[in-house]
């Protein structure tokens, strides 16, 4: 009775675990890996450690499973532990050792050809994954110009060390392309109808750190679509020993601040900088152009205020005329004292034409325009033909110009001829639009248009003259109680 009971409880514990398991559905990997755990040697039982550690550090177990991962926290694999994976024919499967020198530091695990191809497989693609990360890594980056070892004691003495070392970094992009352009114009030789263009541009962005010896450092910034130049940066940098009398030497991009509040240092400056030492005594010095300035801004109010100065000729072109070169010259002395102004010259008339673009007529006349007249033998510009020049106040007799225009060329009071009849003097050099202009229907200014200074000798237009605007004057002026005509009024 006590056998049957005996095989009773045994088949329903039989039967219990394989109906847990059958419903649970549970599935056996294919990498079937066997292996032992030997447990840590040591020469105390289990029952006389007592003592255990915190955090205690567990076997590694299986050395060529996938799902084991390194972490810095541990200690590499000793260097004399090698492992090891050769295929057995006789048995037909791989097998994985563990051996330090002769001896096997573990048992012996075998694989199927099949294990070994989906391990051989799961380990490349945790490998290239694994290189992936450290090659996005900053501190796993390998140079792309290796380290040069320069040979010599001048070199090692000089810099250092014989080691260079230089980190380009960066991008370079290089577009090259042909523009092609084709005009279908009958007047043009079918050469000429088709144009190519070579277009070529270039985008890059690089930094460079290099390192030569242990002294001379190197740093460099550049890119092509840097908004302002100063954001293009080098410096190099030559540091000595703490007993050398060469401290620091930096070329490019150079700071010098100081500590004091009465004498502020520079932040932008580009050239070089020296710290030396003699003993006891360091001396800094910078040879730099400054690519920075201060500035001072003033509030108030919530109002920015600015002072600064802006010459008249700089922001009213073509609007101050001097009558003739006699007023330029004399403009000086004449305001010599001030307010006094050193003139005996009172102008009385004055007449001012220019090129008529308004369409008014009201005003209007035919007119010939001199370049040399009433001009002294200093500012005669047609020497050929003007030969009579004197000196002093302007006037049509200073020179010969308005004896031979209104004696021997009298014709020109008719506008249509003037060209043809001052043809002759071309070849002495006398030519329209360099010494003298025709201004057809020239539109008088009134008085409300423009500004005399009579003493000064010079007029304000009240609008700027275009560049394609001709200006004329005829005046009138009295000076030591006599009266002197330019022009004709």
């Amino acid at each position: 009775m006590k056998k049957l009971l005996k095989y009773l409880v045994f088949a329903s514990v039989v039967v219990s675990l394989w109906t847990i398991i059958w419903s649970s559905n549970a599935t056996v990997s294919d990498q079937d890996l066997t292996w032992v755990f030997t447990p840590p040697d040591s020469t105390k039982t289990k029952e006389e450690s007592s003592e255990e550690l915190p955090f205690p550090f567990e076997d590694e177990g299986y050395p060529f499973s996938s799902s084991n991962q390194e972490s810095p926290l541990f200690l590499e694999q000793p260097s004399n532990i090698k492992n090891s994976i050769e295929y057995n024919p006789e048995t037909k499967q791989y097998e994985f050792t563990e051996k330090i020198g002769d001896f096997d530091y573990r048992r012996p695990n075998t694989m199927t050809l099949e294990e070994y191809k989906d391990y051989d497989f799961n380990k490349g693609i945790q490998d290239y994954w694994r290189q992936r990360v450290k090659g996005e890594s900053f501190a796993h980056q390998k140079s792309l110009i290796p380290k040069l070892h320069i040979g010599g004691e001048v070199f090692d003495r000089i810099f250092g060390s014989n080691t260079i070392d230089i980190r380009p970094q960066g991008s370079a992009e290089l577009i090259f392309g042909l523009n092609i352009s084709k005009i279908d114009n009958p007047q043009l030789s079918e050469r000429l109808r088709k144009t190519w263009t070579f277009d070529f541009q270039e985008k890059i962005q690089m930094n460079v750190t290099g390192q030569i010896g242990d002294k001379l450092k190197l740093a460099t910034n550049y890119n092509t679509e840097a908004s302002f130049e100063f954001e293009n940066k080098m410096n190099l940098t030559y540091e000595g020993k703490e007993d050398e009398i060469i401290q620091k030497i930096e070329a490019g991009d150079v700071t010098l601040p100081l500590t004091g509040s009465l004498i502020t240092g520079s932040q932008s400056l580009f050239g070089i900088k020296t710290e030396l030492q003699f003993g006891k005594l360091t001396a800094t010095s910078v040879f730099s152009q400054q690519k920075g300035k201060t500035q001072v801004i003033e509030v108030e109010g919530g109002a920015q205020t600015s002072y600064f100065e802006v010459y008249c000729d700089d922001y009213e072109a073509n609007k101050h005329f001097f009558l003739s070169q006699y007023f330029r010259d004399h403009y000086n002395e004449a305001l010599k004292n001030m307010p006094y102004i050193n003139s005996e010259i009172n102008i009385t008339k004055v007449e001012v034409w220019v090129t008529n673009k308004t369409g008014n007529y009201e005003e209007s006349r035919n007119i010939l325009a001199l370049m040399d007249l009433a001009e002294g033998q200093d500012n005669i510009y047609a020497d050929n033909i003007v030969t009579q020049a004197g000196s002093g106040l302007p006037k049509n007799e200073i020179n010969n110009l308005y004896e031979i225009i209104t004696e021997d060329y009298e014709g020109i009071r008719n506008f249509n001829d003037i060209t043809g009849i001052l043809s002759p003097l071309t070849s002495s050099g006398f030519t329209g639009g360099q010494d003298y202009e025709k201004i057809e229907s020239a539109r008088k200014l009134t008085a409300s248009e423009f500004k005399l200074n009579p003493r000064l000798g010079f007029i304000s237009l009240n609008s700027s003259l275009n560049a394609d605007e001709i200006l004329a004057v005829a005046y009138e002026y009295t000076a030591n109680g006599r009266t002197y005509r330019v022009g004709e009024l």
